[in-house]
């Protein structure tokens, strides 16, 4: 017998999340639903310097490759900053998480004062199944690569700079990229 979750188990999950019990803490049990996306990967002939494991983003075209060689990434199909949020730069994965909870940076807060103070992992945190967290000497971005439960949002200029896959994506990306991977933002 298949067992239902229902929403309101869902949010009593997340509840307990936040009050420090729950999958939040004791390892996480969400599962990623089959309907979170197909993996969006394809391999790409791309001539290249950077090292193996280097990733290497393209804001114009929405993509994120992980070079394999120097002749070939593998690419994603990413969501992207839209106007005004998009940057460019050599930054590195300085940590990662599963089922992160997404706490909203201050300054889209001030953008958006409904925003909640935190949000904590499950269906309608918008860092979906992980994520890596870029840093740049030392010190948090604030800026994101991870997943997300809007998978229609692939493709598109529409976060506050950080870059979205697919949670079948990010899943797959999250075992590959250790820390300190170099990540290029164009």
């Amino acid at each position: 017998m298949k067992r239902i979750v229902t929403w309101p188990a869902l949010c009593a999950v997340a509840m307990l999340a936040l009050a420090g019990g729950g999958p939040a803490e004791a390892g996480n049990t969400w599962r990623v639903p089959r309907n979170h996306g197909p993996s969006t990967k394809y391999v790409v002939n791309l001539t290249t310097n950077e090292r193996s494991g280097t990733i290497i983003i393209s804001t114009a075209q929405q993509t994120l490759d992980v070079v394999l060689d120097s002749e070939r990434v593998t690419r994603y199909r990413i969501g992207v900053g839209r106007d005004g949020f998009t940057w460019a730069g050599t930054v590195t994965v300085g940590a990662k998480a599963e089922w992160p909870s997404w706490r909203p940076p201050a300054e889209m807060r001030q953008r958006d004062p409904n925003l909640p103070k935190m949000v904590p992992p499950g269906p309608h945190n918008p860092l979906g199944a992980r994520a890596l967290y870029l840093f740049k000497s030392g010190a948090d971005t604030l800026y994101r690569i991870h997943g997300t439960n809007e998978t229609d949002s692939i493709g598109g200029n529409v976060s506050s700079g950080c870059f979205r896959l697919t949670n079948t994506d990010i899943l797959e990306l999250y075992n590959k990229i250790p820390v300190g991977t170099k990540v290029i933002v164009r």
